[in-house]
């Protein structure tokens, strides 16, 4: 039932507008979403998980490996990201980057970012490069990720 939900949800954030009357985004608007793919990378870096978690609207969804995950809160994320860097501190992964981000729609209240992300192990080597679509939301005078698909 909860992956149903999920898909509910989640076909409501793709069709619905979240607000009555978007309007064309501004250059700030394309900046602020930049700025949080930012902030996202650099947490997930640095293995912060409550600077990682504030990158986000919740619920978050993401799309990958064949399912789909969601965190209703902040703190579930945190919860949740503190098990992921303990599992990526077992593996050879040392950072990742951006390696393309291209907004390819946005208004002052949504934004879809296609992006391609890239794993390296500290020797500077890569373990994989992936593409991710981001969905950003402006909700409460703040831009967050709502979604993320991934092809991992």
């Amino acid at each position: 039932m909860k992956t149903l939900q999920s898909i509910a949800l989640l076909s409501l954030l793709m069709v619905l507008p979240l607000t009555g009357n978007a309007q064309p985004s501004s250059s700030i608007d394309e900046q602020q979403v930049m700025s949080v793919l930012d902030a996202f990378m650099t947490t997930f870096s640095n293995s912060d998980p409550a600077g990682h978690a504030a990158t986000y609207h919740t619920p978050h969804f993401r799309l990958a490996r064949g399912s789909m995950s969601n965190w209703a809160t902040e703190e579930d994320v945190v919860s949740a990201h503190v098990r992921v860097f303990d599992r990526l501190s077992d593996t050879d992964w040392h950072h990742s980057e951006w390696v393309e981000r291209d907004i390819i729609s946005i208004t002052d209240t949504k934004a879809h970012v296609a992006t391609s992300v890239r794993r390296y192990r500290e020797d500077g080597s890569e373990i994989v490069t992936f593409e991710s679509l981001y969905i950003l939301i402006k909700q409460d005078g703040r831009w967050g990720i709502k979604f993320r698909s991934s092809f991992l």
